[in-house]
């Protein structure tokens, strides 16, 4: 079964920050783009960040740039964000997704469930 899990999630204050992990099972991540979007309330999802799976290119939201980075384990079948300099604004759903002929944020076909970030003092 294919199955995106996320974990990580939490409370934590502005400025602190926070590292999301995303297992995958039933595929491996070697030939699929990944990455992370989120869904804050009242807001759309958006692309947050996002590594192919050809170059290793990543691609940020600007809203991020400088302060998250993605990464990417084959070995362990893992994809992370780590979050830096969290912002009240970062609070929100975040949703890992992949796809084989994902690139940059578009074209992903497996999702997870999400995992709960709140920022906040």
């Amino acid at each position: 079964q294919v199955q995106l899990v996320e974990s990580g999630g939490g409370l934590v204050q502005p400025g602190g920050s926070l590292r999301l992990s995303c297992a995958a099972s039933g595929f491996t991540l070697d030939y699929y783009a990944i990455g992370w979007f989120r869904q804050a309330p009242g807001k759309e999802r958006e692309g947050v960040s996002c590594i192919s799976s050809s170059d290793g290119s990543t691609y940020y939201a600007d809203s991020v740039k400088g302060r998250f980075t993605i990464s990417r384990d084959n070995a362990k079948n893992t994809v992370y964000l780590q979050m830096n300099s969290l912002k009240p604004e970062d609070t929100a759903v975040y949703y890992c997704a992949a796809g084989m002929y994902g690139h940059r944020c578009s074209g992903m076909e497996y999702w997870g469930k999400g995992t709960l970030v709140t920022v906040s003092s």
